[in-house]
């Protein structure tokens, strides 16, 4: 990622984009390691660690159980190469749960690079209590790294929350989202932009997607915070291109790939490169996955891209495709499976909200009929009918998507289709991008808007405060499960605390 000297002059950002980014000439010939560090998809007793470095060279560790590096234990990583970008992630087994870790990572080569330390905390065996964040959208429309603004100043609110982690409901990255220098606010004043050569442009090579986590990467409050807080990531259009559905071929002049199977097949390499989940147990690597997190929770994270129908009326009586059916059989057994107090499903698409795709097309589930479910909500019904059958309590939905936050509660008593329990959904976001809604809801689930909060315009700025994170306290002696939303400031906005039903 070549940054232009007349842009870095420019955005204003000095010598902290100087720092750990690829293209500049160091004066040492040692490794550097580029886009900070990050842990992911921490368990009970395992995780993931993430870093990228500069040059082929080899991933090094050190594990300790204390900040002063004490009796650290040296772990050798996987090599750093150009296959991947030189990124690397070591998949960290046999840890104890409920311990605080400290990790330092290394780039070894003819010489180390400095190192760079992290932390995270695994889940614990008996009953402790959890905070978590969720949110999603990170640099779109146009919005940016801008400097001026504090950068992704978000990051830094929500770290003071010290939460144990950060689930991404999807859009972590813009692809399909170009940046410019400037962009002209309605008071007169000028936004600006930190810009790199990716970002000038919709992504359509690998070096193109590996980009957009770059750019995000370059801004000091979210490598700080990713060095923190462990991340799950889901993922969602954004992350290949606007609404996108296996099979769709592109009408838009500013693409010259037009097949957006090859698109995603490059976007999900970028993915899997540059975030530091470990993803699926099968071969393929699939993203839908259940992480355990103790007694109190369960997290279920859906992938709502790869295996959706196309965009269309969404209305056929037989259903259609957002989990699939392998993914759905799949959600099914492990919810019975599940022995966790609080099921939280994170979907990267909301359940009731109505997304258009154009005139009578629509992106999501629901499709502003209110009856009999058709189209997507067959597979939902039947989600939600089956853990009703088969007694699956406690069951919370978090997802992000439509720029605003929201609190949806779901009832049958409300809804054309009964024959599920009531639950809870809750929407948060964007973390830097412009601000939109609110969304009409569908009835065919009986959701009431109990709390919205959204901008009086589309697509308002990160500087007008619409930006939102939602987080979630888990107490360990009563199991409440208390849901905030709160601002880019980490103001809270609602709160709703849940009790468990046995």
């Amino acid at each position: 990622m070549q940054i232009a000297r007349r842009r870095l002059l420019a955005a204003g950002a000095g010598g902290a984009i100087l720092l750990g980014t690829p293209g500049i000439s160091y004066a040492s010939s040692r490794p550097q390691l580029t886009h900070g560090v990050q842990s992911g998809d921490v368990s009970d007793r395992g995780a993931v660690l993430w870093t990228r470095a500069d040059r082929g060279s080899d991933m090094v560790v050190e594990l300790a159980t204390r900040p002063d590096f004490k009796h650290a234990r040296t772990i050798k990583g996987p090599a750093l190469t150009e296959a991947t970008d030189f990124t690397g992630k070591m998949q960290l087994k046999g840890l104890r749960p409920g311990q605080r870790y400290h990790y330092r990572i290394q780039a070894e080569g003819e010489r180390e690079s400095e190192a760079l330390e992290g932390s995270f905390t695994t889940a614990a065996c008996e009953p402790e209590s959890i905070r978590f964040q969720w949110s999603g959208d990170l640099a779109g429309q146009g919005w940016g790294i801008n400097p001026d603004f504090g950068g992704y100043r978000i990051f830094q609110a929500m770290a003071d929350a010290e939460p144990d982690f950060f689930l991404c409901s999807g859009d972590f990255v813009y692809a399909d989202g170009p940046i410019v220098e400037t962009v002209a606010l309605p008071d007169g004043t000028t936004w600006r932009n930190t810009v790199t050569d990716e970002k000038s442009k919709v992504a359509e090579t690998l070096e193109e997607y590996r980009g957009q986590y770059k750019y995000n990467l370059l801004d000091e409050h979210l490598r700080a915070y990713l060095a923190k807080v462990p991340m799950v990531n889901q993922w969602d259009d954004h992350e290949v291109t606007n609404n996108w559905y296996p099979g769709e071929i592109l009408d838009l002049p500013q693409y010259t790939e037009k097949h957006v199977d090859v698109l995603a097949a490059r976007a999900r390499q970028a993915f899997a490169e540059y975030t530091p989940g470990g993803f699926g147990p099968d071969a393929d690597g699939r993203i839908y996955r259940k992480i355990a997190y103790g007694p109190l929770m369960d997290l279920f994270v859906l992938d709502m891209r790869t295996y959706k129908d196309a965009n269309g009326a969404n209305n056929a009586p037989e259903g259609g495709a957002i989990l699939g059916a392998a993914q759905l059989a799949w959600l099914k057994r492990e919810l019975e499976r599940s022995n966790a107090t609080w099921k939280v499903i994170a979907a990267d698409l909301p359940i009731g909200l109505v997304v258009g795709d154009g005139a009578n097309i629509y992106e999501g589930i629901a499709q502003s009929n209110a009856g009999t479910p058709l189209g997507r909500e067959v597979e939902i019904a039947d989600l939600l009918a089956h853990a009703k059958r088969e007694g699956v309590r406690n069951l919370v939905w978090l997802t992000a998507d439509v720029h605003y936050t929201a609190a949806h509660h779901y009832s049958p008593d409300r809804a054309s289709f009964q024959d599920f329990d009531p639950f809870w959904e809750f929407v948060s976001g964007p973390l830097n991008a412009g601000g939109f809604g609110p969304n009409k809801l569908d009835a065919t689930f009986g959701p009431e808007a109990v709390f919205v909060k959204a901008p009086p315009a589309a697509n308002s700025s990160p500087d007008q405060g619409y930006q939102f994170f939602g987080e979630v306290d888990i107490d360990a002696e009563t199991e409440v499960f208390t849901v905030s939303l709160k601002d880019i400031d980490g103001t809270v906005l609602f709160t709703q605390a849940i009790e468990p039903v046995a």
